[in-house]
């Protein structure tokens, strides 16, 4: 099982979601799971219920079997304060760096930097250990950017590695690479069985195996129970309207004369199954799309009552229900 898991996705598919259930779902067995962010949006921080995270890392849930979650918001201007001591030894100077406005010019206008400190965090959490020589977490799960981007973001350090021949910023990139590109690392697409989603899904998963970027699973989010059967299906087509206003009327729900409750009823009840028939049909074909990509693919219930802190924890159980972990 690789050790950092990486979860993208087209926006408005609910990769944060996913990812916060993935930590919880990898959380089992008394296992320690850091959970990344690195977006700044604080979306970890709603999902749990807790106050915004800062810049370290902190214990937001414990998953059952006694595992525990962390939390990290990266913050770009903060661990390029880290580098910069880690390196260089900079210390005062390197907040007085920030004090001048270095800080902020590094990590907003010089192309890649931004991305190349939020990764290099996140896998410097991977390989930590402590004085036993045992990983301080066993797995690291990074809420990270949207598919569109997953690839230059992940990918950035080979082009730093590349500009910096020699010395500590070569030395690190490399690093990184070696975590990215390794089996310690797998890439998670979230979709939902939509034209879009799947479309950039696709498109990503060419794109990460073209820069030999370890792919993952598919988790398909938010997806609608199924309330017809085939044969239901296939009678919404033929089906007499007459035959349904008798059937309703034998149900009780008014008689079957012209203008009745039960006939009212008619048209309405057969606009509807009509609709979810064709909605049934689209998430039919898309989800042939996704399996034909070549990857695992797994699917998460749409929550009727919405996503709270209980319903994380159900997606989770639903995760290890299908072997995610």
């Amino acid at each position: 099982m690789s050790r950092l898991q990486v979860v993208s996705g087209k926006g408005g598919t609910g990769k944060t979601t996913v990812a916060a259930a993935l930590a919880l779902a990898l959380a089992t067995e008394g296992k320690r799971t850091l959970l990344v962010e690195v977006e700044g949006r604080q979306g970890i921080a709603q999902l749990f219920e807790t106050e915004a995270l800062p810049y370290e890392e902190r214990k937001i849930a414990v998953a059952p079997g006694g595992g525990e979650v962390y939390a990290l918001a990266i913050d770009a201007e903060q661990a390029l304060l880290d580098y910069l001591q880690m390196f260089y030894k900079l210390g005062s100077a390197g907040r007085a760096l920030k004090k001048l406005g270095a800080i902020d010019f590094a990590t907003t206008i010089a192309p890649g930097v931004r991305d190349v400190l939020l990764t290099g965090k996140a896998c410097e959490a991977v390989r930590r250990k402590d004085r036993n020589g045992r990983f301080v977490y066993d797995y690291v799960v990074m809420d990270a950017p949207p598919t569109g981007r997953i690839t230059r973001f992940l990918n950035v350090n080979d082009e730093v590695a590349g500009l910096a021949r020699i010395g500590p910023i070569h030395n690190q990139a490399q690093a990184v690479m070696r975590v990215l590109k390794s089996p310690e690392t797998a890439v998670h697409l979230v979709a939902l069985l939509e034209e879009m989603p799947v479309q950039e899904t696709a498109d990503g998963i060419a794109e990460l195996r073209a820069a030999r970027l370890p792919v993952g699973r598919v988790i398909v989010n938010m997806v609608r129970p199924q309330v017809l059967d085939d044969s239901a299906l296939e009678l919404v087509a033929s089906v007499p309207r007459s035959s349904v206003a008798r059937s309703l009327s034998s149900a009780g729900l008014g008689g079957a004369r012209r203008g009745g409750h039960a006939e009212r009823l008619v048209e309405p009840l057969l606009a509807q199954a009509e609709e979810y028939a064709e909605r049934y049909a689209l998430e039919t074909e898309q989800r042939a799309v996704l399996a034909d990509l070549g990857v695992p693919l797994h699917e998460l219930p749409l929550l009727a009552e919405g996503m709270d802190l209980a319903g994380l924890y159900a997606l989770a159980r639903k995760l290890r229900e299908q072997d995610v972990t």
